[in-house]
This record gives structure tokens, C-alpha cells and sequence, in this order.
């Protein structure tokens, strides 16, 4: 994979391929999650952590509360790549299974 600007056409591409409540745009792709919980919120950065390591590819977080807001973008490319693309493709299954009725994470302590 190369971190090389996206196309026009794979904008398009990614805007189809990846869940709808993702902004795209040539500069980043952004999302916001609202969590059943704070700890299902802190859950879901745990599992994102290593997915961004062994892609090599680190989003900025915000996180207030129970919600999380991810940007992606390539800094060094000066917007969106496939690695971009990568990363969000991997996030969408996991926040839609912590985000749904019953898949808040469990208690811990």
C-alpha cells in the first residue's frame, strides 16, 4: 500500500465502501461515535490501538465522555490515502458492534 494521495475517483470508491456516517473529503475522512458507555468508549480505543500499530497508521481521537470522534488524514501526504481507507474499513464492523444495545463493554475492577 502506498501513501499517495487518493483520486477522484477513489474518493468515490471509498465513500461507497466505507459506512455512511463517515465525512469524506480530499483532507480527511471524519467520524463521530456516541458509545453506550464511557467504558465502551475507552473499549473501542482499545481495540483500535492495535489495528492503527500494525497498519503503521495513527488516527487523531477525541474523546469526551461516551463519544469519539476520529479524524484520519496522511500527514506527510497532506490528505487521504489508502491507508486512510484501510483504517476505517477495519474501525466500522467494531463500532458498529460496540455501538449497538448490548455491545457495551463489561465492567472492569
Amino acid at each position: 500500500m502506498e501513501r499517495t494521495l487518493l483520486s477522484p475517483a477513489e474518493l468515490d470508491q471509498a465513500r461507497g465502501e466505507l459506512s455512511p456516517d463517515w465525512l469524506v473529503d480530499p483532507h480527511e475522512l471524519v467520524r463521530t461515535v456516541q458509545f453506550p458507555t464511557f467504558l465502551t468508549a475507552v473499549a473501542f480505543i482499545d481495540e483500535l490501538a492495535p489495528i492503527a500499530e500494525r497498519l503503521d497508521h495513527h488516527p487523531d481521537l477525541s474523546l469526551s465522555w461516551r463519544t469519539v470522534t476520529l479524524r484520519l488524514s496522511t500527514h506527510s501526504a497532506g490528505g487521504l490515502t489508502p491507508y486512510d481507507v484501510a483504517l476505517a474499513r477495519e474501525l466500522d464492523p467494531i463500532i458498529e458492534r460496540l455501538s449497538r444495545p448490548g455491545g457495551e463493554a463489561a465492567p472492569t475492577g
